[in-house]
């Protein structure tokens, strides 16, 4: 699954660069959705998030691609990969990349299978 972003001001940090708390709150949810989709009938939170490393700056007004792949299904979990790159600049290397992990639970918060 892929999504973009524009960078708003409201995005961004008193440096003029963008949070990296919102790319993680945007990483998390865009694989939260492609989780979802790939299985409709769980009830899925986050439990983890490989390394976090911002491998550049970010600045307003660009346009960010979020690329999740899933890699990991587990009786309960799933695992997807992710790709943050700059839209306006193919080519060049992902701005951001980690790896997500959901766990499928019930109505307590109890794990409960995927499939």
């Amino acid at each position: 699954m892929e999504t973009q972003r524009l960078v708003l001001p409201e995005d961004l940090n008193h440096l003029g660069f963008l949070f990296g708390g919102r790319l993680l709150a945007w990483v998390d949810e865009a694989c939260w959705i492609a989780a979802s989709l790939d299985f409709p009938h769980c009830q899925f939170v986050t439990i983890g998030m490989d390394k976090v490393e911002f491998r550049h700056s970010v600045r307003q007004g660009t346009i960010l691609s979020i690329r999740c792949e899933k890699y990991h299904e587990g009786r309960t979990s799933a695992g997807y990969s992710v790709e943050v790159l700059d839209r306006r600049n193919p080519g060049s290397p992902p701005l951001f990349t980690t790896h997500v992990t959901y766990v499928s639970v019930d109505d307590e918060g109890r794990k409960r299978p995927i499939r």
